[in-house]
């Protein structure tokens, strides 16, 4: 089951992910229209940006919907990592299918495109497909910061730091593609005024070299995810303070973390245990009075076997009591950050080999 914040993380994004989705369905539509009626090949570049942002965001929705599975034999962390692997495929969509042909269109008609037909059609496709795009994005900002809030993080660290890219990716191409807007309109105003055709695979170029940007970073912040990373350092700080001021902790080795899905993390520690304080613990527990009758008693026999007894059982508890520390521990480091969804405790054997 996904924890309050994954529930959160996946409410936000995909609302973002789910608008985005019919706008560039209705964008493409008009600026493929408008293609046909001008030849334009800026527009023809809008039109495959639009077609590689509707591929990706239909490809961030399944992973959305895969990573909703719950945890099984096979992967008992779960699979919210697979949203990382379906945005990873998406960022590579629009470095392969956004901006490397578009680029490559625009450079085979660097010097033979003539002017397009019809620029009022394409301006009028421009503004409105401004529009629609500019109200995507604003829900993409609002879903990024959202996100941001829900890890305690500045909407700047969380677009280069954040637990998820999903919504990151939604708001990047929505971004990529109210400023691709500009610049065909940008170019089509230029060829308008000079008369001048090359303004219009120009605009194409730079758009293309706009969508390999974006894929860059988005391939990039996916590839961190995959990898797995460490939870954030103060969270971390957080986990480690409390368990050096443990009085059953006497010291720490090869603490580690893991962020598992959008908002819930793995951490594992070994623990030098302080053997008196957990014998304390326990005799305090369950009686110390009636401990010392038991050896007293076990003590007064004519051969060892009595003593021997008590103390297998005596040795038992104290295991049993070295487990229930431990359980304590998870549960407390659980409720210290409550994204920590596994915690991984073992006892570490100071006369051993490190580790």
């Amino acid at each position: 089951m996904l924890s309050s914040m994954g529930l959160a993380f996946l409410t936000f994004f995909q609302r973002a992910v789910t608008t985005a989705l019919w706008c560039n369905l209705l964008v493409f539509s008009l600026k493929f229209g408008v293609w046909l009626s001008t030849s334009s090949h800026v527009m023809l570049a809008e039109v495959v940006h639009s077609v590689a942002d509707f591929a990706n965001q239909v490809l961030l929705a399944y992973g959305l919907s895969s990573s909703r599975r719950a945890p099984d034999a096979l992967h008992p962390y779960g699979y919210s990592k697979e949203r990382f692997v379906w945005s990873l495929i998406s960022a590579v969509g629009i470095f392969c299918l956004g901006s490397g042909a578009t680029i490559v269109h625009g450079f085979q008609n660097l010097w033979t495109s003539q002017p397009p037909e019809h620029i009022l059609y394409a301006a009028l496709v421009i503004g409105g497909s401004f529009v629609i795009e500019g109200a995507s994005l604003i829900v993409a900002i609002q879903a990024v910061k959202k996100g941001a809030a829900a890890e305690g993080m500045k909407v700047r660290d969380y677009i280069w730091r954040g637990h998820d890219p999903t919504s990151v990716a939604v708001m990047t191409e929505d971004g990529a593609a109210v400023t691709g807007l500009a610049i065909a309109g940008a170019s089509l105003i230029a060829v308008n005024t000079t008369g001048n055709a090359i303004y219009d695979p120009i605009g194409s170029i730079i758009v293309g070299n706009l969508l390999g940007l974006v894929a860059i970073f988005l391939i990039q912040r996916n590839r961190h995810a995959l990898i797995g990373r460490a939870i954030d350092d103060h969270d971390m700080e957080k986990v480690l303070h409390f368990l050096k001021n443990d009085p059953v902790v006497d010291s720490l080795y090869d603490c580690k973390s893991e962020v598992i899905g959008p908002g819930f993390f793995r951490f594992k520690a070994e623990i030098d245990f302080n053997g008196v304080r957990v014998v304390q613990n326990y005799i305090n527990r369950t009686g110390r009075v009636e401990w010392a009758r038991q050896f007293r008693e076990a003590a007064k026999g004519k051969d060892d076997t009595a003593l021997l007894k008590i103390m297998s059982n005596y040795g038992e508890e104290v295991v049993t009591a070295l487990g229930s520390e431990v359980d304590r521990l998870e549960k407390e480091i659980q409720e210290l950050v409550p994204g920590i969804r596994h915690v991984d405790i073992e006892a570490h054997n100071p006369t051993g080999p490190p580790p």
